[in-house]
């Protein structure tokens, strides 16, 4: 058995690691005329080998194209992470300049090793280096600053509400443990397939290095995986998982029950954060042929333009959610399907069950900030949670002008 404890700290809470985050000058001063914080780093005090997982997104970002080339199987230490620009759609050029970037940055820190990068924003843009590598006189690796998790959390935002940080404590039953600590951003073009989506995950836990990756694909499918905002997948979407070790402890069970809280965590708060959004939406998927079929009813619920605006007008429209269950390609029939919100059955085996009183029930459901809704297909043992999030003006806001 194990006990998971909430703690502060951030990425910066196991040991051995360091992240904070710095002004390029990439973002426009604050309100109160202040450097917006733009660039991050996130350093190791050993070096490792990074588990990954990264957009399936056929044009790939060239920082993504650089690690895959240059730095796979590679022991690092480092991670720069820039805001504003995505170095995506840049071809050799875009490669390049994460290659000039990286190299004055171990220039000056000869104890920099491999370092990788990661950028979130605009594609199409080519990265403005001087800012990048002038801003590497600001990096303070001996300031052990308290809140540097925060405005390293900070500084990678771009569209995203608030920052998306979480530190765990695994307390095993003999006494001994270990921590994970995390940072993400996300809140537009979300839709990720293993959005745009980072996660730069820490833990001091002595992960097997041929169990690293497989533990993170597993808890991907239900967090990351499992997340639409917009349904477009990003060409950067990118999760490491740095494991130094220092802790000398692991547990398999206590270890993936921890990381699947962090990520599920950090995956429905980039829902919640969805720009514009409102609602957070679990769609529960049941009683499907398969797992797969699961799968493809609750992402197409996801994504459905007109369930999102239902959300958004509080409008629990049940018949929308069952055309959308019908298009999705998954076997279902009338005599089977259950739908319900939260825990107001709207449609039972072909019997409609929206009189007056029902329909408010369900109406005042959807008026909440985070609720369910169910849909049982009552044909096999298929089961599935996808996340998603209502669609309003406030969306059509930031994304028209998103380059300004």
């Amino acid at each position: 058995m194990f006990e998971i404890i909430p703690i502060k700290g951030g990425v910066n809470a196991p040991q051995g690691f360091y992240a904070d985050g710095v002004s390029a000058g990439l973002k426009p001063p604050l309100p109160n005329g202040a450097p917006a914080l733009d660039v991050a780093f996130l350093y190791s005090e050993d070096v490792l080998k990074p588990f990954t997982l990264f957009t399936s997104n056929r044009f790939q970002a060239a920082p993504i194209t650089h690690f895959k080339h240059f730095i796979k199987g590679k022991e690092s230490n480092f991670v720069l992470i820039n805001t504003k620009n995505a170095n995506a759609m840049t071809g050799e050029r875009g490669v390049q300049d994460v290659c000039d970037i990286l190299s004055s940055l171990t220039q000056k820190f000869p104890f920099i090793q491999n370092p990788i990068m990661s950028s979130t924003g605009v594609i199409g843009q080519y990265l403005p280096k001087e800012k990048i590598i002038a801003s590497f006189a600001s990096f303070d690796f001996n300031a052990k600053c308290e809140n540097a998790h925060t405005r390293a959390a900070d500084a990678i935002r771009t569209t995203d509400a608030f920052s998306k940080e979480i530190a765990l404590r695994v307390r095993l039953d003999n006494g001994e443990s270990f921590c994970i600590g995390a940072m993400a951003k996300g809140a537009g073009m979300i839709q990720p397939a293993l959005a745009t989506m980072l996660c730069f995950i820490t833990t001091d836990a002595l992960v097997p290095q041929n169990e690293g990756d497989r533990i993170l694909r597993e808890c991907a499918k239900t967090s990351f995986n499992a997340i639409s905002v917009d349904g477009d997948m990003s060409t950067n979407d990118s999760v490491f998982l740095f494991a130094n070790g220092r802790s000398g402890v692991y547990n398999e069970a206590a270890f993936k029950e921890a990381l699947k809280m962090i990520m599920h965590k950090l995956a429905t708060d980039m829902v919640r954060d969805g720009e514009g959004s409102t609602k957070l939406v679990a769609f529960e998927v049941c009683g499907a042929r398969d797992e797969s079929q699961a799968i493809c009813a609750a992402k197409a619920l996801t994504n459905s333009l007109l369930v999102k605006t239902a959300i958004y007008g509080e409008d629990p429209n049940w018949g929308r959610i069952a055309s959308t269950i019908g298009a999705s390609g998954v076997e279902c029939n009338e005599e089977s399907l259950r739908i319900a919100f939260d825990s107001v059955v709207v449609f039972d085996k072909g019997q409609i069950c929206f009189d007056k009183e029902n329909e408010a029930r369900a109406a005042a459901v959807m008026k909440q900030e985070s609720f369910r809704i169910t849909c049982d297909l009552g044909i096999g043992e298929g089961h599935f949670v996808a996340y998603g999030c209502d669609l309003g003006y406030r969306y059509i806001d930031i994304n028209a002008d998103y380059r300004s």
